[in-house]
């Protein structure tokens, strides 16, 4: 017994739990579906389902007050009628007669007067014997009631409170009291079809009318909340549109604002395009203190890098001279190449921070049109003399494939692709540099150029910052292999200044660039 008790217990528990998993679920559910929608639909819901409710308030109550003051009502004339029923004078003798007494000899109660109306019944028992039954109907004439229709009504006890019944030919409202000189019992009812017809026209009226006010307030209400959020639609507008401009560099001129007919304090939306405006000035503040933050940096890096190129092509002179001139030993020829390496290095460091410079600067470019096809067989070329210990392999259309732009800024692009691809790769990777034209999406065409790889990869989190100046995988492979993390940030640069763009994909075992540049006419 103890067993089957907890065994009863646990799974009461595990219904328990489910119910509560359902009902979580679906209340999950319903607050997803509703988290989606627009505020004007839910304050349109919300006001319409407020209002469905007064309907159903009003309607309920409306139709249980009508019932109780019909009912009343009709008790009432009820009672009157079973009043003029009872007292209904008897035959002489003070006793009703016999079952076997001549039937015009009973005293019928639809003769008392008043008791004539259409449907009124009456029936009068005596013990167990039912005996001057009937209702009036429409003409006027009597009809006997049926022996179920009798067995229901002498059921009805003799205390003089109406109660509801169904009969054969339809609802009534009935009473029943004894005859104090007989000790019969005299049940009176009057039909309940008026009361019912009248509340279901109630009914029906008030349905109607809240259909209609429902459709109404929908109509309306959505009208007036559209008209109530249109300042807030205008304020999403403006944080749209601020949202599209290139804030992440150069001189942003943010002029975005709420317009002033929305700015009011004393107002929810007004309050909101206050704030934002805000928010947008304390912006635009910190972006011009970024842009002048930028422009200072740029300019000591120009400025360094075109006072650096004098000591550093004097330090390359002077270990020149002093190798064609001095007799130095082993060690000390050792010590000037390495001074001689890194003097090239500083250079090279130089030489690209100064073209980023410029670049930032936006000087004005050399656009002519520069014969891709022969820029790549160039660079490739020189690549397989520089990296043997890898793979080449070149794609090229049968067509010549031109752009327009700076051949050297171009050829720039090309070096630093290649050379990224060959000195971060290991020995006997195969390099792939192809050339087409796409078209654009806008009715003309674009020069694509790819330089893919099968090495390594690239790692994910690396993918992100691959463009950035000075970014480094990691340090070690930095100094083994002299790379400054400026190539790929110079290579952005230009391709952004030609209106171009340039994207990466990258797993282990195949690593793409593609550079897409605009095709067209040279300008001037």
């Amino acid at each position: 017994m103890s067993s089957a008790a907890a065994e009863h217990r646990r799974l009461a528990r595990l219904r328990a739990r489910l119910r509560g998993r359902v009902r979580a679920r679906l209340r999950g559910r319903v607050r997803g579906r509703l988290h989606g929608w627009r505020l004007r639909a839910k304050l349109l819901l919300a006001t319409l389902g407020l209002l469905t409710l007064t309907c159903l308030t009003i309607g309920v109550l409306s139709h249980a007050v009508m019932n109780v003051f019909l009912v009343q009502q009709l008790d009432e004339t009820l009672l009157e009628a079973s009043e003029r029923a009872v007292n209904f004078p008897l035959p002489p003798g003070g006793t009703p007669p016999s079952d076997s007494a001549d039937t015009d000899e009973r005293p019928d109660p639809l003769d008392a007067p008043g008791q004539g109306g259409p449907g009124l019944l009456d029936v009068r028992f005596y013990g167990n014997s039912a005996f001057s039954n009937g209702v009036t109907l429409e003409d006027g004439t009597r009809q006997p009631l049926s022996a179920d229709d009798v067995g229901v009504l002498a059921s009805i006890p003799a205390d003089q409170v109406p109660v509801s019944v169904d009969l054969s030919f339809g609802d009534y409202r009935v009473v029943a009291q004894t005859q104090p000189q007989t000790g019969t019992v005299v049940v009176s009812g009057v039909p309940l079809a008026a009361t019912n017809n009248t509340l279901l026209w109630l009914g029906v009226t008030i349905a109607a009318v809240s259909l209609l006010g429902l459709a109404l307030t929908a109509v309306l209400g959505y009208l007036i909340i559209r008209r109530s959020l249109r300042p807030l639609e205008e304020v999403a507008a403006v944080a749209t549109n601020v949202s599209r401009l290139p804030l992440e560099a150069g001189d942003v001129a943010l002029a975005e604002r709420v317009p002033e007919s929305l700015v009011h304090s004393g107002t929810e939306v007004g309050s909101v395009g206050q704030a934002f405006n805000k928010m947008l000035d304390n912006v635009a503040r910190a972006l011009q203190v970024r842009q002048r933050s930028e422009t200072q940096i740029r300019q000591f890096v120009a400025d360094a890098s075109h006072e650096l190129r004098t000591p550093l092509t004097s330090i390359r002179g002077y270990t020149e001279m002093v190798r064609l001139t001095e007799h130095l030993s082993p060690e000390g020829i050792q010590s000037l190449g390495r001074v001689e390496a890194e003097s090239r290095r500083m250079t090279g460091l130089v030489e690209d921070l100064l073209l980023l410079a410029r670049l930032d600067e936006g000087r004005e470019k050399v656009h002519t049109e520069v014969d891709l096809t022969r820029l790549v067989m160039e660079t490739v070329s020189d690549a397989q003399v520089a990296a043997r210990d890898h793979h080449w392999r070149i794609q090229l259309p049968d067509e010549p494939v031109t752009g327009v732009g700076d051949p050297g800024q171009l050829r720039q692009v090309l070096i630093n692709l290649v050379t990224n691809a060959h000195v971060h790769t290991a020995p006997g990777t195969t390099v792939e540099v192809s050339l087409g034209v796409a078209s654009d999406g806008k009715g003309g065409s674009d020069a694509v150029l790819r330089v893919a790889d099968d090495g390594a990869g690239i790692p994910p989190d690396f993918q992100d910052r691959i463009f950035s100046r000075f970014a480094r995988r990691d340090a070690s492979r930095s100094d083994r292999t002299g790379s400054s993390g400026l190539g790929l940030a110079i290579v952005d640069a230009i391709v952004s200044a030609h209106h171009g763009t340039i994207s990466l994909e990258s797993v282990p075992g195949d690593t793409v660039f593609t550079v897409r540049l605009p095709q067209g006419q040279p300008d001037g």
